[in-house]
């Protein structure tokens, strides 16, 4: 159960990303953007002297600045 909710997470966080930067993608598309965007945004965030310690809200806005993150390098070299 747990694995279709993260699941819905990163496919929310993607789309939103998606529709901040303007990009068109299906739902897969989404996920991807939204599960790797997690990665980055958490890995930037453990850079900086912000922790992701606020819960589902702060995971989120991270994930979605990651996300765009993804997305905007892709369109600068995709």
């Amino acid at each position: 159960m747990d694995i279709i909710i993260q699941i819905i997470i990163y496919a929310v966080c993607g789309a939103v990303a998606a529709a901040i930067m303007k990009s068109k993608g299906g739902l897969l598309r989404n996920i991807i953007m939204g599960f790797i965007g997690s990665f980055v945004g958490g890995f930037l965030a453990g850079l900086l002297p912000i922790a992701p310690t606020g819960g589902y809200i702060v995971s989120g806005i991270i994930s979605v600045a990651g996300a765009c993150l993804v997305i905007w390098i892709g369109k600068k070299f995709f």
